[in-house]
């Protein structure tokens, strides 16, 4: 391999866009004075026929623009710095496939194992890109490039694209990018896009668009600093929440707003975990709007679980009831009203402006400034999950004192506190031997889930208020009273495994204490 191609940092932020909006992007105030040009970039993807380096988060493609062929190699980004920059290799090559041996011997890396001759293309992609150079510095430089085209997988299937792409060309940082972004809102809707055009083109080619996904695996560097931690934890609840976004919209699985509530519940816990060291006015400010958004996707997720967990096994037992049937049109139609306000949400520009908001001050260490904090900042983030991990654990286990006769107000509050305790230990878990991470967290989800299912019984009676409150047709009201006995009735029979699943909790040795 050629040893003389330097690694390329690409710093980069996507926006989607509306294709109506286009032209007053062209000519928003932010992009004032700028010069423009116009070319076509048509693209080549190319991959294993298991698709290996997908799976490695890498892509390979080869682009032709005019006459000129050449093939960019970029590795997936590291959350730990920031999330927009990435690795890169760009060669010219003589042909319309890759020629992996004009890559650097850092490449290496990357594609360690692939085979040369098992590459095949994957899908293609067309774009009209107008690039111009913003200098909103002095020594920094900024191309903005609006794109138009469509992505083609093999079998003639199309994914359209419209989309800006701010990149920090010199100087500057990652901050220069969400401040334009942040301006061009003010001109169009723009929403945040975090998957590459490699990766909606896999998704494509695959049948994996619109799908959910859980979180993937933290991994804190043991010798991460509190900030360096926070920053990756905040960074991962962010991707997680983006990645199910589009599943969201489309409203047709239920885990797409489940999951994208459980990433703004981590965050918002990331925050509350981390507020020692944070500015208070700056968590305050944060923190508020993103209990809005997962305030938005409250209703809906509620009705889906009413649906799939609550009217589900009563329908089951009573095939043919009449008033469950009523009962599930009008849940049904609530739940339309939860996803309609959960879509108003994800598409608001306020949501935009939380992320850009939240990328600028994760990626600009806004919360710097203050001696005393910044010095707790710097330590060592072990110290700081040891400390905070027996904290959360103290007051899990004095909320829980007299548990079989706790009533259900205390029951909440201790609910509250052992998803406060489990969202943290998640956070630090690779700091920690993974056997003992494993057993305390499966003693602590078994009874965090049972008292879930009691607060879900709780939320039960608020729904069917609600559907009193709407004013709809009548029919669901006996099918709403036989879901609530059935839901009572099983309660009340796992009283004692709850108990049970307390004990077992209270007697589990904490990982951080080994």
């Amino acid at each position: 391999m050629a040893d003389q191609v330097p690694v390329e940092r690409e710093i980069e932020l996507k926006l989607r866009a509306r294709p109506e909006d286009l032209h007053r992007l062209k000519t928003a105030p932010a992009l004032a004075g700028a010069k423009s040009s116009t070319r076509t970039l048509e693209n080549t993807y190319f991959d294993t026929p298991d698709l290996v380096l997908h799976g490695r988060g890498v892509s390979l493609r080869v682009r032709r623009v005019g006459r000129k062929l050449v093939q960019t190699l970029k590795a997936p980004t590291d959350i730990g710095e920031t999330a927009l920059a990435r690795p890169e290799w760009e060669t010219p090559v003589p042909g319309p496939a890759p020629d992996l041996s004009l890559l650097p011997a850092e490449a290496l890396t990357v594609l360690e194992g692939i085979d040369p001759q098992a590459l095949g293309p994957v899908f293609a992609s067309t774009v009209k890109r107008t690039t111009c150079l913003l200098t909103p510095a002095e020594g920094v430089c900024v191309e903005v490039a609006i794109d138009q085209g469509e992505i083609t997988a093999p079998d003639g299937r199309t994914a359209q694209l419209t989309e800006l792409e701010l990149e920090l060309k010199q100087g500057g940082d990652a901050a220069t990018l969400y401040a334009i972004a942040r301006d061009l809102t003010e001109t169009a809707p723009l929403w945040v896009e975090t998957k590459s055009k490699a990766r909606r083109g896999f998704d494509l080619a695959t049948g994996a668009a619109g799908g959910w996904s859980k979180a993937d695996a933290l991994e804190l560097p043991r010798d991460a600093t509190v900030e360096e931690a926070f920053a990756r934890i905040v960074r991962h609840c962010l991707a997680h929440m983006l990645d199910n976004e589009a599943c969201a919209l489309s409203g047709e699985r239920p885990e797409g707003i489940h999951q994208m509530r459980v990433a703004l519940r981590r965050l918002r816990s990331a925050l509350s975990t981390f507020r020692d060291v944070l500015p208070p006015e700056q968590a305050a400010t944060l923190g508020a709007e993103v209990k809005w958004l997962a305030s938005s996707f409250g209703p809906a997720r509620d009705w889906d679980v009413f649906l799939s967990e609550s009217l589900r096994p009563v329908d089951k037992a009573f095939p043919g009831e009449a008033s469950l049937r009523a009962l599930e049109k009008a849940a049904r139609a609530a739940r339309e009203r939860g996803y309609v306000q959960a879509r108003g949400a994800i598409l608001s520009m306020r949501y935009t402006r939380l992320l850009l908001d939240l990328g600028a001050w994760v990626d600009g260490r806004g919360w710097r400034g203050d001696p005393a904090r910044d010095a707790l900042l710097d330590q060592r983030v072990t110290d700081f999950a040891d400390a905070m991990l027996e904290k959360r654990h103290r007051q899990a286990r004095k909320r829980g004192r007299g548990f079989a006769t706790l009533p259900t107000e205390k029951r909440h509050q201790l609910r509250i506190a052992l998803k406060k305790l489990r969202y943290a230990a998640e956070f630090f878990r690779s700091l920690y031997p993974e056997k003992a991470v494993r057993r305390y967290l499966k003693d602590l989800a078994a009874l965090q889930e049972a008292l879930g299912r009691l607060n879900d019984t709780a939320t039960l009676h608020r729904l069917v208020d609600e559907l009193e409150a709407a004013r709809g047709p009548a029919g669901w009201r006996l099918g709403a009273g036989m879901v609530l006995g059935w839901r009572g009735h099983g309660a009340a029979q796992a009283e004692g495994e709850l108990v049970a699943d307390w004990k077992r909790f209270k007697e589990t040795e904490p990982f951080w204490a080994e």
